[in-house]
């Protein structure tokens, strides 16, 4: 199988590892790390004005079709730098208007995506459950519109958010729906995480929404196949800028007269981090190949979750890793390794960790149900 690049994708990555690359210095950082939204609304900006929060659109949205590989390659740039963006939580929410949409909410919803000004958040996670096909939030209908009632948790990006894609229960299965984050009956409580974002516990009242598809119809079951991908592509990125920072350090660092790259040690942990990051690319992008054949969703379903386990794993044990080859530099919140460790951590708990996706794989092989 090839998972070489074309050339439209090897242009997005090598753009957005320039903006990246420019955009989100250490001072950048932690200058927005300490702003009211934790989001660097000048960098957005910049990679609208790029054509790069576009470029996962349809042609028939005017964006350039990349889709989900488009987005893949740019999160990998994005954790890499660990820059402070809703990239995941509204690009992949974006594929899901787009695929499940009517013209109206395309029309309202897309072109202010791609241009920057106007952007929307993912509700898909709850309190005291790991499987997001199984939201406790319900919907009921009322006429053509619905109401919705119930928490959702840990909402990523609230600032700067016009709408909210909402997954909640109908009689007909999971349906996808879109909020206003203003809406009459929306209450947010906002809260810190581990890598310094923004996110918010979102109550819903009889809160008015429009479905986003059909319930039942399939687009809850690809938005979260996306959504772990998505997760998989952010931290395949924090996970290979973790092991070039290490692997700068550990040259230029000398003990007993000697770099600390040449211990044989250190060489062994660095292995281990490297053949996790290679692991968790080809998984990554074995999950991208099998999702653009909708017609085995099984196949999709599998791969998704295959990835969002080793990027969960492996890109855990490899930031552990880094942080440990640091020494005490690795613990000071002045270096810059910090915030892989960070961002690391995040990343795997969101959605599920480790032991929740072997138990929706294992349950996906096996037919049986997810248990919580």
């Amino acid at each position: 199988m090839d998972f070489s690049l074309g050339e439209e994708l090897e242009a997005v990555r090598d753009l957005a590892r320039e903006i990246f690359t420019d955009r989100a210095t250490p001072e950048r950082l932690r200058e927005v790390e300490t702003s009211p939204a934790r989001v660097d609304e000048r960098l957005w900006g910049d990679l609208a004005a790029a054509g790069l929060l576009g470029a996962v659109l349809p042609a028939r949205d005017g964006g350039a079709g990349l889709g989900l590989a488009g987005l893949c390659v740019l999160l990998e740039e994005q954790g890499r730098r660990v820059a402070p963006v809703p990239l995941w939580p509204a690009l992949t929410g974006v594929l899901a208007v787009a695929a499940y949409g009517t013209g109206a909410q395309r029309a309202q919803l897309l072109k202010g995506l791609a241009d920057g000004s106007g952007r929307l958040t993912l509700a898909l996670e709850e309190f005291g459950h790991a499987d997001p096909l199984l939201p406790g939030t319900t919907a009921t209908a009322d006429g053509p519109r619905w109401r919705l009632s119930g928490v959702k948790a840990v909402v990523p990006a609230p600032a700067g958010a016009r709408h909210v894609l909402v997954t909640a229960a109908t009689g007909c299965g999971p349906g996808l729906f879109l909020v206003a984050s203003d809406a009459t009956g929306v209450t947010w409580e906002y809260a810190d995480t581990t890598s310094h974002d923004l996110s918010a516990h979102l109550a819903l009242d009889e809160t008015p929404a429009e479905a986003v598809g059909t319930p039942g119809g399939g687009a809850v079951e690809d938005l979260v196949r996306n959504a772990f991908v998505a997760l998989a592509a952010v931290q395949v990125g924090v996970a290979d800028g973790a092991l070039r920072y290490a692997a700068d350090h550990l040259r230029e660092r000398c003990q007993f007269g000697r770099p600390l790259a040449t211990f044989q040690a250190v060489q062994h942990q660095l292995a281990d981090c490297y053949i996790d990051i290679e692991a968790m690319r080809v998984t990554l992008w074995q999950a991208v190949d099998a999702s653009a054949e909708p017609s085995d969703a099984e196949s999709a379903d599998r791969a998704a979750l295959v990835a969002k386990w080793w990027a969960t794993e492996g890109g855990l044990n490899t930031v552990h890793r880094v942080q440990h080859v640091h020494g005490g530099i690795g613990v000071d919140i002045d270096y810059p390794v910090h915030r892989h460790f960070l961002w690391g951590k995040q990343i795997s708990t969101t959605l599920g960790g480790a032991g929740a996706d072997l138990a929706r794989l294992g349950a996906l092989l096996t037919g049986g149900a997810v248990t919580s």
